[in-house]
């Protein structure tokens, strides 16, 4: 073996050690932005439900119980509130007989059965599948009246509490807000620049790192998609059900001075 042949040996077997050793290594994780919850956690966590969602995008070929189960999972991973299954929720619409919320006093005889601090309700307004994909969802929140008095949790607003009765009686709809707290209402199109920016923020941590298309996979999936939606639909709901919360305060710290 002449001296060239020995060098690029030595070459081939150090570019193999280096390969196997960086292979070795664990890529760098990104952890994913979280949410939490506006209210103080400290007398417990509140309770929420989903109702499922309705259609209002003029086509047909959309899956309204996955888009609905995306919500719940959003909902569930909020830092301080707890969510119940669509499943939980579909039993008791049925025992209601209700197929779907159509009005504000549904939506309070569900809640209230449920025995839940707050129900989101909503539609999907727009839906395109088709890459880039859009999903339009326009979604509310409806809680207790003990949330919208003391601007958060308190001892009446636990579950269980909050309906004055045992779940199901009707009675205990006056107990729910005449109108919604907060609402949110938003188009996510694919190719829409400042979408795909939140999108981007919203993958980090989410994806596969080092994948080949990395955040840009979830401009590829319809499911992907409904994931990044919900997560940013219920985000805006907590934000404005904690500047409800603010405005609640302002007048009682001013009436205490």
């Amino acid at each position: 073996m002449t001296s060239a042949e020995s060098m690029l040996m030595r070459w081939a077997v150090a570019l193999v050690a280096v390969a196997a050793i960086s292979g070795c290594q664990s890529p760098t994780l990104t952890p994913p932005n979280v949410l939490v919850s506006p209210y103080e956690t400290a007398r417990g966590e509140a309770l929420w439900a989903v109702a499922p969602l309705m259609n209002e995008s003029g086509t047909t070929i959309l899956e309204l119980d996955e888009v609905s189960d995306a919500i719940v999972r959003a909902a569930q991973q909020i830092e301080g509130i707890r969510c119940l299954p669509l499943n939980r929720t579909l039993a008791e619409m049925r025992g209601l007989g209700m197929q779907s919320i159509g009005s504000p006093e549904e939506a309070s005889a569900l809640a209230a059965r449920l025995g839940v601090n707050g129900l989101i309700v909503g539609t999907i307004s727009d839906y395109d599948p088709y890459e880039p994909p859009t999903l339009g969802l326009s979604l509310v929140l409806e809680t207790g009246e003990s949330f919208v008095e003391t601007g958060g949790l308190s001892l009446d607003g636990l579950r269980g509490g909050i309906t004055g009765g045992s779940a199901g009686e009707t009675g205990s709809t006056a107990r729910y807000a005449e109108r919604p707290v907060a609402s949110t209402s938003a188009v996510f199109d694919g190719r829409n620049h400042a979408v795909q920016m939140e999108l981007r923020r919203f993958a980090e941590g989410r994806h596969e790192p080092g994948s080949a298309r990395g955040w840009r996979t979830y401009l590829s999936s319809m499911p992907l998609v409904s994931e990044f939606a919900a997560h940013a639909a219920v985000s805006r709901l907590l934000d404005e059900e904690r500047l409800r919360i603010a405005r609640q305060r302002v007048p009682q710290q001013v009436s205490s001075r």
